[in-house]
């Protein structure tokens, strides 16, 4: 790692945590200072949103007095950056939870891989973040704290990094770590309108939980700006490249604001979020075309995935019995599928096919991010399944495709709902290596907005 993480000129330099460690780096504000405004924010606002489930106070106090004797403090591209971390990956001294009553309460001897290395990079781990039971769900409560939208408290952030999305979009950390299975970064999100980004399989280590979800999820970031972003995904993915933002050469881009499944409705403003990114990319340089993305039987293919996907991680859990009843559904149904084989590798193999014959013509495509407002903030872990079933895939039907090959897609904020007041967002995708190239594209997109 080095200091040199810059943009290049034609975009503006840094968010919030670029600018707040630019100002560490130079000593004018120590690292102490930076965890004790953000630890401040979370005591004040957090029990409006319940965006945290663990706050580290103690903890990283003593971490941001250990970070000011760093002798490379001044060359950290994270100095003194608070950030929070969703509770289904190891943070040394805590329990990862998941979001489940039914996990293991003993603390982590190590850090995650993606943790080490953002303390590495000067990162201080304030709190974890709430999510859905196992990940396995649109919207964020358990244990009878139900997370709620700074945008609208009134509504869920989305899930399941729903309390990492809430945390940035109140402001209480400027960089958020989540990650993404069938659109756990994208939703929340876009329902919370904050940028997040799924990077594409292998480029930042996954190990998470038994077996990433068979594959599907990655690690990825939350942030109030395309360029902080860019800064924290190049440190967990260890490519300072990432980091600088340039303007895409003129890109091929297919505006799709079909859903994947006729089945779903998707609302007015939701396909008009998607034409605006088109239209400003346009504005931008881009030849942007109105196209159909051909997903063939994907949305099956993913609906099969979906119950199989908790499988592993139930298989060792501590205590099963304390599995909420929607989960044990759930999971019932996805061990019924499996006896049946009806998740098969060639679902996926052909859905790739179908998109690398796309992008023989096309760099990138934006669709809506979502096909609804995000549903009411209540406790839909004592709901039932159906119901969590049907709100599910009713407002997040475009995400899911992008995990099931696992290439590269994000989410970029587009304004506010005329009717739902809700933030708005459209989804930018491409192929496997194609971060840069997304990450430029939506800062382009950004500066319009």
């Amino acid at each position: 790692m080095n200091s040199s993480h810059q943009p290049a000129d034609d975009f503006p330099i840094g968010g919030p945590a670029a600018a707040l460690a630019a100002r560490v780096r130079a000593g004018t504000i120590t690292p102490a200072d930076a965890v004790a405004d953000a630890l401040t924010r979370i005591s004040s606002e957090n029990h409006k949103i319940n965006a945290f489930t663990v706050v580290r106070s103690e903890q990283a106090r003593a971490e941001a007095l250990e970070l000011t004797a760093r002798p490379d403090l001044d060359e950290l591209p994270l100095a003194g950056v608070p950030v929070a971390v969703k509770q289904n990956i190891a943070v040394a001294g805590e329990p990862t939870t998941a979001g489940s009553a039914a996990t293991s309460a003993a603390a982590e001897p190590a850090d995650h891989p993606v943790v080490a290395r953002l303390r590495a990079a000067g990162a201080i781990v304030v709190g974890l973040t709430a999510m859905p039971e196992l990940g396995l769900w649109a919207n964020t409560d358990a244990d009878g704290r139900v997370t709620r939208n700074p945008r609208d408290v009134g509504r869920t952030p989305g899930g399941s990094s729903g309390g990492a999305a809430a945390a940035v979009a109140a402001g209480l950390v400027a960089i958020a770590h989540g990650n993404d299975g069938l659109g756990s970064i994208r939703v929340p999100a876009a329902a919370c309108g904050v940028f997040g980004i799924k990077p594409g399989r292998d480029v930042v280590p996954a190990g998470i939980g038994a077996d990433s979800w068979s594959g599907m999820a990655e690690n990825g970031i939350l942030a109030t700006t395309v360029s902080d972003a860019a800064l924290a995904l190049s440190v967990l993915a260890d490519r300072s490249d990432l980091a600088d933002l340039r303007p895409p050469h003129r890109l091929r881009i297919g505006l799709a604001v079909a859903p994947p499944s006729r089945l779903v409705r998707v609302d007015r403003h939701w396909t008009a979020a998607a034409r605006t990114a088109g239209a400003r990319a346009a504005a931008a340089g881009h030849l942007v075309e109105p196209v159909e993305l051909p997903y063939g039987d994907a949305a099956l293919a993913m609906l099969l995935r979906w119950p199989t996907a908790g499988l592993a991680d139930a298989e060792r859990l501590a205590d099963p019995e304390r599995l909420q009843p929607r989960t044990r559904r759930h999971l019932a149904l996805g061990r019924l599928i499996r006896r049946l084989r009806l998740v098969r590798p060639s679902q996926a193999d052909r859905a790739e096919a179908r998109l690398l014959d796309f992008f023989e013509n096309f760099d990138v495509v934006i669709t809506p991010t979502l096909a609804a407002p995000p549903p009411k903030a209540r406790q839909w872990s004592r709901r039932g399944w159906a119901a969590n079933v049907a709100s599910s895939v009713r407002y997040a039907p475009f995400t899911g495709v992008w995990n099931l090959v696992g290439w590269p897609a994000a989410s970029l904020p587009m304004g506010i709902h005329p009717e739902a007041h809700t933030p708005l967002a459209a989804q930018l995708a491409g192929p496997p290596g194609t971060e840069a190239t997304l990450l430029g594209l939506a800062a382009q997109i950004e500066l319009t907005n």
